[in-house]
């Protein structure tokens, strides 16, 4: 099993930043991407990046391309999601979610575990 745990979510005006970070323990040793996703009240959960374990490639959706970074510390236990430029549209609970298949996925179907997510909140 693997557990993921969330923080850095917050409130905060519009064209700011925050950085999210999950940390990972168990056994992690399964564990081949990692993904941030978001769900905003009344929607589906939304993919906004990932990164694989293997090559430290990263993905992201299109809305975020040049706002949000994806990146790991050394272990790759420890996953981040920096957040710069912050718009309205952007509040939504954000979950940190691991997959033992390695290809990219922005399918909540292909994570297999899953945090307890945390708030991001952008005011205008």
């Amino acid at each position: 099993q693997v557990q993921l745990v969330e923080s850095g979510g917050g409130s905060v005006q519009a064209g700011g930043s925050l950085r999210l970070s999950c940390a990972a323990s168990g056994y992690t040793g399964n564990i081949n991407r990692m993904g941030w996703f978001r769900q905003a009240p009344g929607k589906g959960r939304e993919g906004v990046a990932t990164i694989l374990s293997a090559t430290g490639n990263t993905y992201y959706t299109d809305s975020v391309k040049g706002r949000f970074t994806i990146s790991r510390d050394r272990t790759g236990n420890t996953v981040y999601l920096q957040m710069n430029a912050l718009k309205p549209e952007d509040t939504a609970m954000y979950y940190c979610a691991a997959a033992r298949w390695p290809g990219n996925s922005f399918n909540p179907r292909a994570y297999d575990y899953w945090g307890q997510g945390t708030q991001v909140t952008i005011s205008s």
